[in-house]
């Protein structure tokens, strides 16, 4: 069946964060008059989408509320394992052992947690820039120091400096490297090349790995996402996070699966953690898995001609702007540096000029100056309009 991306769904009563949360989470609560009445704002900043979850998982959650109880629940049914095994072994030729996944109320939470349990408290942890600001928050919550490496960037593009990765590597004082594959914000789907050498560099320096690959499902057709761990099966240093949030529009749902090899730091988890799950969330969750891939066929359509229709709207209207079509997320890096070199704000400039709510490369940890991150999950109408605000913005 063909699913409706282009229906405008109204959010407004829902406590959607992407609509009664925008003033505390980009502009930390300040009170703040813009020009513009909440419900007129574009909003193209929080990585949630604008479309309707799959019908089949919205079924599948009616079918549970029909039972009428929710009590303490777990997964114990095999076959959500089993839905989420198919689902990993048709897409990235890959699987991992049933008693290695443990589940979790988000990746985000999943990363405090393991920052915890896999680091001494004057370790450092290792990331690679721009990159997601929660990256950050988990390690300086804990206290522990941040390493950064910076990715380079050309036009665009962005590529690991594997010499400067290494060198911070070899500190015997960095025990983790926290790793973005797909990457947001840039995009890019790592090669098995960049990956292996990823591996090999953590690996041989004794550096733990979480690999937090919530955006795989979401590449540009034709792109394939390799999983981290599939390259080095015989280590059990490399945590993999995985999720239907972001894929199938479900965040609200809190429900990630992480995949922990080792036995020990799997035993400290189960110890400490409350080990009961959302009993809606199990349900929507596999549904998703069992009967949600033609629904992301069609939202991976969708995506590609809205990056071609950002592509030459930015071409044609803004042609100082650096983009480079991601290869995955739904999540657009542009550099507008050429247009606002002294801007440090720029949320709050297009917030204030535009009425699009976006997020900016100040947002995004370091190396992310002049960006701005537009989330392009929307119907065509919405992101045209949108477009035309930040370039009218840009160009008075």
């Amino acid at each position: 069946m063909p699913y409706n991306f282009d229906e405008i769904i109204d959010r407004t009563g829902t406590n959607a964060m992407n609509t009664d949360g925008f003033r505390d989470y980009l502009f930390q609560g300040a009170d703040l008059t813009f020009p513009y009445a909440d419900d007129e704002f574009i909003r193209m900043w929080v990585a949630d989408m604008e479309f309707a979850s799959p019908p089949e998982v919205i079924q599948a959650v009616k079918a549970r509320l029909d039972k009428r109880i929710f009590g303490y629940t777990k997964v114990f049914d095999p076959k959500y394992y089993e839905a989420l095994a198919h689902w990993t072994q048709k897409h990235y030729d890959w699987t991992f052992q049933k008693e290695h996944l443990v589940t979790s109320n988000g990746i985000v939470p999943a990363l405090y947690d393991l920052v915890d349990y896999l680091c001494q408290p004057d370790d450092k942890v290792l990331i690679v820039t721009p990159s997601y600001a929660f990256f950050k928050h988990a390690v300086d919550y804990h206290h522990r120091e941040l390493v950064t490496s910076d990715l380079a960037n050309q036009a665009g593009y962005y590529t690991i400096n594997f010499d400067d990765l290494e060198a911070k590597a070899k500190d015997e004082k960095v025990s983790l490297c926290i790793f973005c594959n797909p990457h947001n914000p840039s995009g890019r789907v790592w090669t098995r090349e960049e990956l292996q050498r990823v591996g090999d560099i953590c690996l041989e320096n004794n550096v733990w790995v979480i690999s937090d690959e919530i955006h795989c499902d979401l590449l540009r057709n034709g792109e394939t996402h390799t999983p981290l761990a599939k390259l080095f099966p015989e280590t059990d240093r490399i945590i993999t996070c995985m999720a239907p949030s972001k894929t199938f529009n479900m965040a609200g749902f809190m429900f990630s699966n992480v995949i922990i090899p080792n036995e020990q730091i799997r035993a400290v988890w189960q110890a400490r953690h409350y080990a009961l799950d959302n009993p809606l969330s199990i349900a929507a969750a596999q549904a998703a898995y069992q009967y949600g891939d033609e629904w992301v066929a069609q939202l991976k359509s969708y995506l590609d001609d809205n990056f071609a229709f950002l592509k030459e709207y930015l071409d044609r209207h803004l042609p100082q702007a650096i983009f480079r079509i991601p290869e995955a997320t739904y999540l657009a890096w542009v550099d507008i540096g050429a247009y606002l070199p002294e801007e440090q704000n720029l949320s709050l400039f297009f917030a204030q000029n535009a009425g699009v709510l976006l997020e900016g490369g100040n947002m995004f940890v370091a190396n992310s100056d002049g960006h701005i991150r537009l989330n392009v999950a929307c119907p065509r109408s919405v992101l045209e309009e949108g477009l035309k605000r930040i370039s009218h913005a840009l160009l008075r």
